[in-house]
């Protein structure tokens, strides 16, 4: 008995056993305070300054009826995360973002700002030293264009009659992405009508626009073809001398269709794509083409717009989407690693909410390549019956088998069936898993002019084809099965030369090694694999010397030239410790070090404090902050630690 209590309470490293179970009290106990009457679980997604400036530029754009309180409130909120450089950066702490500074100072100047304060002036020098307007990327020139900054010919020529091209056609919606296609239907709309902005308080921003200074494209295309760019050029080129030479039938004909696609997709309260710039464009859609205000159509178009805001006392803005489907998912798998009293209870209560949002009886976008498919995956948002995502189902999937074999919980067999047949239904022919469809791999579409952005497609991702790998091999895929060994060859075949994975959705290398190790231990592949030991090698180098991980979106760059360090963080630690415990290195010095760091940064409240953006939305262009990730992931690392150092196995039964 003597020597059982002294096990218990030895050291590892410097962490204590028993000192690791009141971490995971707390941060548990913290973790269920938050959950919803219903059982799931919803955090804030935090953007940056983009999404809250449009969303004021969309209120005058209507001229909708001033509301001074929550102007001011997201003036607050722009002027906090100004840069010290003056304008406006991607991620808190982040370089110059010509366009989003472009956005945040309109915004600014339309809620009343002086533009000779320090900041607007500040703001004002750093936007013209980077070109001006004239610098900035499409989706920016497009509004500044809806208010009559800048001529439209600035911007490159989209025709209404793309959406009626054959899909045989080079440029077609559905070899775009989803997030894309949501986009640009409503945009092709406005780009042909060419509406202006009501713009009541008469406010412009011609101060930014350099006269010398033409349009610039300013690509985030990590490789451009110079023969498609090109090509892509001349053919913008043509559109722009042939504008309004199309016959006026097949255009409205062409019109109609857009309006019909958005219809079908409209999505209810949380709307076109349930993505801030689809909904927004889908409410000005249907305000250049007439519809009153109170139309269904555009009344609940606006609505979803409004159930985007995070208002607070004293600031607020504007979130690009909600995300209870993942934090939900993702908590449940916190709370079944941490096995706390009462936690049970609520994991059921969060599944049965999950179950109930599976998309069952919706052939969405995804169909369009893969129409023998049956339905079956979950959204990111509450609602997005068109466009499930496997990232998220493969998740759904784990966490209810997980509670079906540990916790007793029945019922979701069915569930789990058919989730496991829609993600395996959307393999790509490389062995490799997208978010939403499959083979969505038109490189070339990157060279068009309208994709600057360098974000137009979907393709195959080592985090998302991990989850999926993860799931299969959960639910008993043998290594060698046909489907399972063309998904690890994909895996085998992104591994970088440093033994990192790129990762797509979250920031970056640290997040896509912990997607794949943790798979690749659940599919069989062994620890003494030169996959695992080479990434479990680059873990190591990269730690920081206080124990903690760390890495900055900066890791997205133009020329891939790999990892950028950077302060810890709750969120990346956790990753890496996730990853280096799956790939059988739970007694490594360097782990205790990572747990003892978490410990160590563990807030009074049972969480963990992390102001910088560790989730990815569009690499170079978009990235997010979840406010849930270190509500949960320092948890599920530390919960996991402590019952690997308990049991006689060092071996991570989940697929995650």
């Amino acid at each position: 008995m003597y020597d059982a209590i002294l096990d218990e309470a030895r050291l590892i490293g410097e962490v204590s056993v028993q000192d690791l179970d009141g971490s995971v009290q707390k941060a548990a106990d913290a973790l269920l305070c938050l959950q919803h009457a219903d059982g799931h679980f919803v955090f804030e997604l935090e953007a940056d300054a983009t999404i809250p400036s449009e969303y004021i530029l969309l209120r005058h754009y209507l001229a909708e009826p001033d509301d001074l309180e929550l102007e001011h409130k997201i003036g607050v909120y722009l002027r906090r995360v100004q840069g010290e450089h003056g304008g406006w950066p991607l991620y808190h702490g982040g370089a110059f973002n010509v366009s989003a500074s472009v956005k945040a100072y309109f915004a600014l100047k339309m809620i009343g700002d002086d533009i000779d304060a320090p900041h607007m002036a500040r703001a004002r020098e750093a936007i013209l030293a980077a070109g001006g307007a004239a610098a900035t990327n499409v989706f920016t020139r497009i509004q500044l264009a809806l208010y009559g900054e800048i001529d439209w010919v600035e911007i490159p020529n989209m025709p209404a009659e793309l959406i009626l091209a054959p899909r045989w056609f080079p440029i077609h919606l559905s070899k775009m992405s989803y997030w894309a296609r949501t986009v640009i239907v409503p945009l092709l709309v406005l780009m042909n009508l060419r509406p202006q902005a009501r713009n009541p308080r008469g406010v412009h921003v011609r101060e930014l626009i350099k006269p010398t200074v033409k349009a610039q494209r300013v690509s985030n295309v990590p490789d451009p073809k110079l023969a498609w760019t090109i090509g892509f050029n001349a053919l913008d080129g043509v559109l722009k001398v042939t504008d309004g030479l199309w016959p006026k039938r097949l255009r409205k004909r062409a019109l109609d269709a857009c309006v019909a696609w958005v219809v079908e997709r409209l999505n209810g309260e949380d709307g076109l794509g349930a993505i801030y710039p689809a909904m927004a464009n889908s409410v000005m859609m249907f305000d250049a083409l007439g519809y009153a205000e109170d139309h269904p159509h555009r009344a609940i178009a606006r609505l979803s717009v409004e159930k985007l805001l995070v208002v607070k006392d004293d600031e607020a803005y504007c979130q690009p989407c909600k995300s209870p489907i993942w934090d939900t998912a993702l908590a449940s798998h916190a709370l079944m690693e941490a096995g706390v009293p009462g936690g049970e209870r609520k994991v059921e209560r969060a599944l049965d909410w999950l179950r109930k949002r599976q998309v069952l009886d919706v052939k969405g976008d995804w169909a369009e390549v893969k129409p023998d498919v049956r339905p079956g995956g979950w959204a990111f948002q509450y609602n997005n019956a068109h466009y499930p995502d496997l990232d998220d189902t493969a998740v759904v999937v784990m966490a209810m088998d997980r509670a079906r074999a540990r916790l007793g919980v029945d019922g979701n067999d069915e569930a789990i069936a058919r989730g496991e047949e829609w993600v395996a239904g959307l393999q790509s022919a490389d062995g490799g898993f997208a978010a939403f469809d499959a083979d969505n791999t038109y490189y070339y579409l990157n060279n068009i002019p309208f994709a600057d952005h360098g974000a137009l497609l979907d393709p195959p991702t080592v985090d998302v084809a991990a989850r999926c790998v993860g799931m299969l091999a959960q639910l008993g895929e043998p290594l060698d099965s046909p489907r399972m060994a063309s998904a690890i060859k994909y895996l085998r075949d992104e591994q970088e030369a440093d033994g990192s994975f790129w990762g797509r959705w979250g920031v970056n290398y640290i997040y896509g090694t912990w997607s794949a190790l943790v798979a690749l231990n659940k599919a069989g592949v062994g620890p003494t694999d030169p996959l695992m030991t080479r990434a479990v090698d680059w873990l190591l180098k990269i730690q920081n010397a206080d124990g903690g991980w760390g890495e900055s979106c900066d890791s997205y760059k133009l020329d891939y030239t790999g990892f950028e360090p950077a302060p810890s963080t709750s969120s990346q630690t956790a990753w890496a410790l996730l990853a280096m415990m799956s790939a059988g290195e739970a007694d490594h010095p360097a782990v205790a070090r990572g747990v003892k760091w978490l410990q160590d940064h563990q807030g009074e409240d049972g969480l963990w404090p992390e102001e910088v953006f560790t989730g990815g939305g569009f690499p170079r262009v978009f990235y997010l902050r979840y406010h849930g990730y270190r509500k949960f992931f320092p948890l599920w690392a530390l919960a996991r630690y402590r019952n690997l150092m308990r049991s006689n196995s060092r071996q991570v039964e989940y697929g995650m």
